[in-house]
């Protein structure tokens, strides 16, 4: 059994903080990211929490991700905003761009934000999740280094590419998932600790099947649905990259290892006031949507899961690896 200390979410967040700004991160550019480390805790996607930030301090330090960086926001169009992240955290390019698409949505209606030139985003569903927060309808997606190979090839050409919907409201939606089987952080996880993951995550050099993380990581992540998985991938692609300027995923260094420089990937954000088309009625109509869905024993609705640890965690706080903490250490010196 793995050993575990348990931490509020204040401790994670200035854990974390702590940690970016000794690795060589401003205070502008950890903070997001510190907040975004417990929020990420507090939904219980420990592989995209805690157990990131000695590759986040890996990455300061060997120039793959800038920590002195300062995003621009530009408004190119009255409802579309761009947000050039200089090679670093796509958390600061996206509170920085936020900051402005939020009222711009409000009075508009529908807004855009993309974020170029940007770093790692973390779990989307964080980002699209403060979108639903702020009374709007939030639609996220990310790109990211090619591990997906188009069907009936077997060379990655575009990554496992997340998308999210976050609909506002005490039992709004939260879809958060990538166009893979399973996130690319879980079979690195597994590789981390010598075991084998599930048939059908990964695939070998040669298109195969394989419960070996180290050969599926050297192979490509299998698509979810098969060919529809590899359609979502190219969905998110053309929104978050090729929309933003972002470099696409066949050219974009890893997120993981200290090789190739920053990845240069993007993000895209539609921001929609639920009242602009629907004229008050959407609240009625995802009321009759969510309760049809309660009304069947045993049925969620998406973001269940992540609802229900939130609370457990802000009453109880987070179970985290001791194994994790001791790397995080580390980076104290």
């Amino acid at each position: 059994m793995t050993d575990t200390r348990r931490m509020t979410l204040s401790e994670i967040e200035d854990l974390a903080l702590r940690a970016l700004l000794t690795a060589g991160a401003t205070e502008a550019n950890a903070r997001p990211l510190a907040v975004a480390t417990a929020a990420t805790e507090a939904d219980g996607v420990a592989s995209h929490g805690l157990a990131y930030i000695p590759t986040y301090a890996e990455h300061l330090r060997c120039g793959k991700v800038d920590g002195q960086a300062s995003p621009t926001v530009t408004h190119t169009r009255p409802g579309v905003l761009l947000a050039d992240a200089g090679t670093g955290f796509a958390h600061a390019a996206i509170d920085a761009g936020f900051a402005q698409l939020i009222p711009l949505a409000r009075e508009q209606g529908v807004a855009g934000l993309f974020v170029r030139e940007s770093y790692n985003c973390g779990v989307l569903g964080i980002h699209t999740a403060r979108l639903a927060e702020a009374g709007l309808v939030g639609l996220g997606f990310t790109n990211a280094p090619a591990s997906i190979a188009p069907s009936g090839g077997a060379r990655p050409v575009v990554g496992t590419n997340p998308f999210s919907l976050a609909t506002p409201g005490e039992d709004g939606l939260l879809i958060d998932q990538s166009a893979s089987t399973i996130a690319k952080s879980e079979v690195m996880k597994h590789a981390r600790e010598g075991r084998p993951i599930p048939e059908g995550w990964a695939l070998d050099a040669d298109g195969q099947p394989t419960t070996d993380p180290e050969v599926g990581l050297k192979g490509s992540m299998a698509p979810s649905g098969g060919y529809k998985g590899v359609g979502v991938a190219l969905l998110v692609e053309t929104m978050a990259a090729a929309l933003s300027g972002a470099l696409l995923g066949k050219d974009a260094a890893p997120f993981s290892g200290t090789a190739g420089g920053p990845p240069r990937t993007g993000q895209c954000f539609l921001a929609i006031d639920p009242d602009a088309g629907a004229h008050g009625l959407f609240a009625e109509r995802m009321g009759a949507l969510t309760a049809a869905i309660r009304a069947q024993a045993g049925a969620r609705l998406p973001g269940d899961g992540r609802r229900a640890n939130r609370a457990r965690a802000v009453a109880e706080g987070v179970e985290v690896s001791t194994a994790t903490l001791a790397k995080i250490e580390a980076i104290f010196g």
